[in-house]
């Protein structure tokens, strides 16, 4: 059977495989792995199949026939939401808007998976329905707070699952089973239908086996939803080509915390030295701030709003909540008005703060984890070997980040490691196209099935009928002192081309930072020169436009192959004193020359 979610839907578009048996098939893995654990509820399978069967004349859905299990704090028509807490079970008349969209793109929903309960954990051992194994050891934890949804994933038994992600959820369990972890960016989508945890910083996150099938889970949930007050309009952009030279940002030696686990550390110098073997630009920053963000999450207010969640139910069967659980939520009783807005200060600092560093990187990339635990380990210490596994996970959503949690490799010692990318809001697709590579290179098989990774699918340069191409040559060039005017612009990497050879380049005198001129010239007498193709919005490119100072201006590039963009070009008589460096082929490799 396929393992991929993208390969299911499409051998059931062409009829090499039917939705009915996929399902069936799933329902037999779920059987043979015989883990009551990873579900609080599973759906009848009779009902299941049903579903399955009806889909056959639904068409080209993106997700046709696709098994997925959904975290039990999320809503399901037909099935109990309890929480992992039985006395606060309901049965929810609707879909949650994050799995109606899923079963509009032909998703089949197979069951409830277990969780910490309220979502309160980065350990997946807080649940009196028992805590999922994890597939590569056993002893070890399988992560929280989504501890089903990612054990499914990675024991193979489904290709996409849902979590949720308020300070790790959908990231540490990625990381301990070899998966994928996707936590989109703030309000991407709807988390009507969620219970809540904190509120204000909640995500639907997506588990699977690549990086392309959890962005296409995304794809069809992402977008606006009117009865949601949290859903924010960001445009999710289709997938590009890993930028050249992009910028990592990585913390300073001395500031990376493992908690004295050489396993870990040596496990993310690896991944660091894979993304430089890419073309990765590795720029280490100061990390203290994002380590004061961290804290404010459990130190500050907004524990108040897991209070807020449940408070009915503590104080009326305060012995229905987990103990570990009741603890940490009871301390969101505390905080004061005061409290809370000394902490918004605090934190509209830090954003600023945020703001500055992603001005000189395109995205950080951090361990997912510090380190690892056993479940034995976990139970003696439960609350402070649980906030450790948040060190580099708990600033995130505060922060209004967007983050991808790939697998990197296998530790020496067995365990599964991997490292997070985070960007600004609205940038999944970016980080989306760097995880995809990244992952591809590592060579891991697919979580815990022991099958190999599919080749990356090719990625189609088309543009949206909203957009419009530009050929950027100098400055504006991955990596380069003004590529971040493009990405502010929310701009998408097309491509990286040449111009037809039409073109002279030249390295203009007197500019900061230093700039070229691109010339367009006689026939035969010109060169190619590299360029990178970004997309804009129309909107976004009329702001972009405004911004170009003379003796640039935007005109119609030609590039190889026939097809034109919008692109730099330069006046003829700024060039006069020039230096022409098409000998170069590109600003880039002059650049590099230049020392």
């Amino acid at each position: 059977m396929s393992n991929t979610a993208a390969k299911i839907a499409a051998d059931h578009w062409a009829g090499r495989a039917a939705p009915e048996d996929t399902v069936a098939r799933c329902y037999a893995r779920i059987r043979a792995h015989a883990d009551p654990a990873i579900f609080i509820t599973l759906r009848d399978e009779a009902d299941a199949r049903a579903e399955a069967r009806a889909l056959i004349a639904t068409g080209e859905r993106p997700l046709l026939g696709v098994p997925v299990v959904i975290k039990d704090n999320i809503d399901v028509k037909g099935l109990p939401t309890t929480a992992a807490c039985p006395a606060f079970a309901y049965e929810p008349a609707t879909d949650a808007t994050a799995v109606a969209r899923l079963r509009a793109a032909g998703a089949i929903v197979i069951g409830k998976t277990n969780l910490d309960q309220f979502a309160t954990g980065l350990v997946g051992v807080r649940s009196p329905y028992g805590v999922p194994r994890n597939p590569f050891n056993a002893k070890l934890i399988p992560g929280g707070s989504s501890s089903g949804s990612a054990v499914a994933v990675a024991a193979g038994l489904v290709p996409l699952a849902l979590g949720t992600d308020t300070a790790g959820s959908g990231r540490v369990p990625a990381a301990l089973n070899n998966i994928v972890g996707l936590k989109p960016s703030l309000g991407q989508v709807s988390t009507r239908g969620v219970i809540p945890a904190c509120r204000t910083l909640d995500c639907v996150s997506v588990f699977a086996l690549t990086v392309d099938d959890a962005v296409l889970a995304l794809s069809v949930m992402a977008g606006p939803d009117a009865t949601d007050p949290y859903s924010r309009p960001h445009v999710l952009a289709p997938l590009g080509p890993m930028p050249r030279a992009v910028r990592i940002g990585v913390p300073q030696v001395g500031q990376r915390v493992f908690f004295g686990d050489r396993e870990a550390s040596l496990s993310y110098d690896d991944a660091l030295a894979r993304l430089r073997k890419l073309g990765a630009n590795i720029i280490e920053i100061d990390f203290e701030p994002f380590y004061q963000t961290a804290r404010l999450l459990y130190e500050g207010p907004w524990l108040a709003e897991r209070y807020l969640a449940i408070r009915s139910l503590l104080a009326s069967s305060p012995d229905a909540i987990h103990p570990v659980t009741r603890a940490v939520i009871l301390d969101g009783a505390r905080p004061t008005a005061a409290d809370a807005f000394s902490a918004f200060y605090q934190l509209e600092e830090l954003r600023r703060m945020r703001d500055g560093v992603f001005r000189e990187i395109d995205a950080m990339a951090l361990p997912t984890m510090p380190t690892v635990y056993t479940v034995d380990q976990v139970a003696a210490d439960p609350i402070t070997l649980n906030s450790r596994l948040g060190t580099y996970t708990n600033f995130v959503n505060l922060l209004d980040l967007a983050g991808l949690a790939v697998p990197a490799n296998m530790r020496g010692d067995g365990a599964p490691a991997g490292i997070t990318l985070l960007a600004t809001a609205g940038r999944d697709a970016a980080l989306a196209s760097i995880g995809r590579v990244f992952h591809a290179d590592t060579g891991l098989p697919l979580g815990a099935t022991g099958c190999p990774q599919p080749p990356l699918a090719e990625l189609s340069p088309a543009l949206r009928a909203d957009e419009i191409a530009v050929a950027v040559v100098g400055a504006h060039l991955s990596g380069m002192p003004l590529n971040g005017e493009l990405r502010a612009l929310e701009a998408r990497l097309v491509a990286e081309t040449t111009t037809s050879a039409d073109y002279r380049l030249f390295a203009l005198p007197g500019t900061a930072p230093p700039k070229p001129g691109m010339l367009r010239i006689a026939d035969g007498q010109g060169a190619a020169i590299v360029v990178e193709v970004w997309a804009l919005t129309a909107t976004a490119f009329g702001r972009f436009v405004a911004a170009v100072p003379p003796p640039l201006s935007i005109g119609t590039v030609r590039l190889a192959g026939g097809d034109t963009a919008k692109g730099f070009l330069v006046e003829a008589k700024a060039v006069e004193d020039a230096r022409d460096i098409s000998s170069f082929g590109g600003w880039r490799a002059f650049m590099a020359d230049a020392g």
